[in-house]
């Protein structure tokens, strides 16, 4: 029975820190991932369909999406980002995909 209560005892002891390093690197690559204030996009305000909750930017380069520079309608994760919004305003922006859309999530003024 003790050589049993061993081998167990060795077992967890010699789990606990492959499973510690697992937690711990699925943790630190949560942490890796881009925000908002990191994957932001340059653009140029076209138009703001608050309507339709809509905004068309012309932008540069998308990295997170793979997105060349075009003019494109975006639909807005939250409306108020259209109230904040003008045609001609130079903004940087970050966007994702959702549900088959692109979104805007964010949007700042350029400096």
């Amino acid at each position: 029975m003790e050589s049993a209560l061993m081998t167990s005892l060795l077992a967890v002891a010699l789990a606990i820190p492959a499973y510690a390093q697992q937690n711990a690197a699925g943790h630190s690559a949560h942490q890796a991932a881009p925000t908002a204030a990191t994957a932001l996009s340059d653009g140029e305000i076209r138009k703001v369909d608050r309507d339709a909750q809509k905004i068309t930017i012309r932008h540069g380069p998308i990295a997170n999406l793979g997105m060349p520079p075009m003019t494109m309608v975006f639909q807005v994760k939250d409306p108020a980002l259209l109230d904040r919004s003008k045609t001609g305003d130079k903004v940087r922006f970050s966007a994702e995909k959702a549900g088959g859309a692109y979104v805007v999530t964010h949007i700042e003024s350029a400096k």
